[in-house]
């Protein structure tokens, strides 16, 4: 296997589980409220909120690094495609 093959799989593994991610991401934040008004029978609601930012606080520092990674290997491979261009442009027949 080649090196581009292996990289090409391995981003395309990790940019897979991001936008998993995102969208799990997506999903807890249409259970967001910005501001809840609760009296005293309704201390549920708030105890889910409070879950539900717990997960979110837990999830985004890994989306940032998941995010940051997808993209730097995807200029690795656009560099090493036009590294191997280069090359092959340049040799002599």
């Amino acid at each position: 296997m080649s090196p581009m093959y292996m990289l090409l799989v391995a981003w395309g593994i990790l940019t897979t589980v991001l936008i998993v991610l995102l969208i799990y991401k997506s999903t807890l934040t249409m259970h967001e409220d910005d501001s809840i008004y609760l009296n005293e029978t309704e201390s549920q609601l708030q105890k889910d909120q409070t879950e539900v930012l717990a997960k979110m606080r837990k999830i985004t520092p890994i989306v940032k690094v998941l995010g940051a990674l997808s993209g730097l290997m995807i200029l690795v491979i656009a560099g090493l495609f036009i590294y191997q261009g280069l090359n092959i442009a340049t040799t002599p027949q």
